[in-house]
């Protein structure tokens, strides 16, 4: 039996984790429990929310809060740490690059527990970032690779890690929006509200805005801004206002045009049904970057880089800086460029079928 602890630290983790564990629990010799560090609290962490993605309810709940970086990331080390030496698991293994992931693999490998990252080998070469840091750190102690994209191979050679333990899997948030695209094809029912608005919006723009180098400074997220309310004189913008932009846009005083119709935060499916028809999606995410690569619904990143180069490469994504006139240049070259047909390779909705076939054939 290979006894697991797969680990989320945040909402957008519980989209990459969801299709591991439903792979998971089709092995009868994988015992997979959940541990949901509690990094950031979120409105949509109900009962419901598991439902949408078929897992049940973390095993372990580490109520971490938020904090600054040191004091989250020790209190996710020490409550983990409390966890592993109960269940004494075989493996650990993290996404991404939150806090949880950094935390939960220095406390793992201290403990001699082999530890899987899934995402590994991304790099944005932006040492200001906080996430770069966390990438950083945990690919220089993991035992195992999971790899989204050649880049990610490429960067993890180059920084002499073993070739045999660099696995090119695909991408998993990609298994998860093909599985719940398919369900919201064949099940769900949106909102009156949703669908009416899609439909009056016409050849709308999905937006979202949270990292906080960009809602936090107020120079910054008024020259963003500016240049929203720009665009939105040629096309509505339908805009999911994160809690944290939402305080920010208020505390600056920063007006937004009335084009730009704020909505509250949206579950994973309600943001789904509308990003996937959208003319464009603007973004500072990392993951909707990606989604839309796979969709190919074009998006420009509001960031100054990326470390999810494929996006870029296949076409489908742009940087468009920070400024309103850069933001505007990547808005209007976006418009002129011709309509991508191709996807990454390995983004098929199989990356968990791989990762398990992997350790599985290695605890053999």
């Amino acid at each position: 039996m290979l006894n697991v602890l797969l680990v989320a630290g945040a909402r957008p983790n519980f989209m990459k984790i969801a299709p591991i564990y439903r792979e998971a629990v089709k092995h009868n010799c994988v015992d997979c429990k959940l541990v949901h560090t509690g990094q950031h609290y979120d409105y949509e962490m109900s009962q419901t929310f598991f439902e949408d993605l078929e897992i049940p309810r973390p095993d372990f709940f580490l109520d971490a809060g938020s904090g600054s970086h040191a004091v989250q990331t020790a209190k996710i080390m020490i409550a983990f740490e409390e966890v592993c030496e109960k269940e004494k698991p075989d493996l650990v293994m993290v996404v991404g690059d939150v806090n949880s992931t950094l935390a939960c693999s220095i406390v793992a490998k201290k403990l001699l527990i082999k530890v899987a990252h899934v995402e590994a080998g991304l790099r944005s070469f932006d040492l200001t970032m906080p996430e770069e840091i966390n990438r950083i750190v945990t690919d220089s102690i993991t035992d195992c690779f999971f790899v989204t994209e050649q880049s990610g191979v490429d960067n993890l050679i180059r920084e002499g890690k073993p070739k045999d333990r660099i696995h090119f899997v695909g991408h998993v948030m990609i298994d998860n929006l093909l599985h719940q695209l398919k369900n919201l094809e064949n099940r769900h029912e949106p909102k009156a509200a949703a669908s009416t608005l899609k439909a009056e919006s016409g050849a709308y723009i999905f937006l979202t805005l949270h990292r906080p180098s960009n809602v936090d400074q107020p120079e910054k997220l008024l020259e963003i801004a500016d240049a929203l309310n720009k665009i939105g004189e040629e096309h509505r913008i339908l805009f999911p206002i994160h809690p944290r932009t939402k305080r920010r846009l208020d505390q600056f005083q920063v007006p937004l045009s009335p084009n730009i119709i704020q909505l509250p935060p949206l579950s994973f499916k309600e943001a789904l049904y509308l990003w996937k028809d959208a003319f464009m999606v603007m973004t500072d995410s990392g993951g909707l970057q990606e989604e839309t690569t796979a969709l190919r619904v074009p998006c420009i990143t509001l960031r100054e880089n990326t470390e999810r180069p494929i996006t870029i490469e296949m076409g489908t994504n742009m940087l468009g800086g920070t400024t309103k006139g850069s933001i505007w240049e990547a808005y209007q070259q976006s418009i002129s460029r011709p309509k991508v047909n191709s996807v990454p390779p390995k983004w098929d909705g199989r990356a968990s079928e791989r990762i398990w076939e992997t350790l599985l054939k290695s605890s053999s």
